[in-house]
Formats: C-alpha cells, structure tokens, sequence
C-alpha cells in the first residue's frame, strides 16, 4: 500500500503542476498544501524538507524537492518502491 502522499505547492507554479500531473498519470491519490495560503503547511513543509521552495513532494517519510525534472527520476523510484 502506498503511503501518504503530499504536494506542497504555490499558485502558477510549472513544477507544481507538472509533479501534479505526473502523480495523476500514475492514478496516485495526493494531498495538495499550497504554502502561499496556508502559513501551517509552509511551516510544515520546511520542517520535512528544510527548504522554502515548491514544490516539495512527500511520499511517507520521504520529502522530494526541486523541479520536475530534478524531482521525477527519485519520484518514479519511490513509487516503484510502493508498488505504485
């Protein structure tokens, strides 16, 4: 069973949509916490990555951050990893 998993995002944010769109193409169920709205998920966001850019993407215990690109060969790995 695949853990948690969270998208902490920002309004116009092409990487944002892009993991978004990645994790919708593999039928994986999300949380969406846009940090610009909500000060608890910044705060939370940069407790599990310790940075203060999005998108940040959670899977478990696991925080992924930086662009897509940056993002998408550790994603596919972890989902891989969860049978996802």
């Amino acid at each position: 069973m695949l853990p948690t998993v969270i998208v902490y995002t920002v309004p116009n944010c092409s990487s944002c949509e892009a993991v978004k769109r990645f994790l919708t193409a593999r039928r994986v169920i999300y949380i969406e916490k846009n940090v610009r709205e909500d000060p608890a998920a910044l705060a939370e966001m940069q407790a599990r990555a310790n940075v203060r850019v999005a998108p940040v993407t959670v899977i478990g215990e696991r925080a992924f951050y930086g662009t897509f690109e940056d993002q998408r060969p550790l994603l596919e790995a972890a989902l891989s990893d969860n049978g996802a």
